[in-house]
């Protein structure tokens, strides 16, 4: 590990400990040059989840697409930031232990959709019209009807 003070590959270990969420290893190590300390963070190499668009495309699994996606839907909600984070490691964590590698958009956003159902419905709302593209204002309150204590809503 090149030391990121003076550059040099010289270094001790002081401290290793699991990270909060038991999958990386955090050490502290002392550079045996310069002696300044720094933190690295170490955590196995996955095999990338790939992700099969609508369109036939395959792209690598993105956190940040994800966390934009949930952000923009619970914008000016009261979900806060740890709660969206806490649905993005649950559906990471949910897709590497899935025996599958290839895994459709369709099925990502009917989780994250059902998980925004259960936590505030104008978040899922929103979310849904973007995910199933909605082409018209009948598809957008035909699921509103969906969501629990609406009674009227006219096309």
């Amino acid at each position: 590990m090149k030391c990121p003070y003076c550059g040099k590959v010289d270094n001790k270990v002081i401290d290793s400990r699991l990270s909060k969420d038991k999958y990386e290893i955090r050490r502290r190590r002392q550079c045996l040059e310069c002696t300044r300390r720094f933190t690295t963070y170490e955590k196995t190499e996955d095999i990338p989840i790939m992700i099969l668009k609508k369109d036939g495309r395959r792209e690598e699994f993105s956190r940040q697409k994800i966390r934009e996606g949930l952000s923009k839907a619970c914008q000016k909600r009261t979900i806060s930031v740890n709660l969206i984070e806490e649905i993005i490691e649950e559906l990471e964590r949910d897709l590497r232990e899935s025996e599958e590698k290839e895994i459709s958009s369709n099925v990502i956003g009917s989780i994250l959709m059902e998980k925004l159902h259960k936590l505030d419905g104008v978040a899922y709302v929103r979310f849904a019209s973007v995910y199933r593209e909605f082409k018209d204002v009948s598809e957008f309150a035909d699921e509103l009807r969906k969501l629990p204590g609406v009674t009227k809503i006219k096309d």
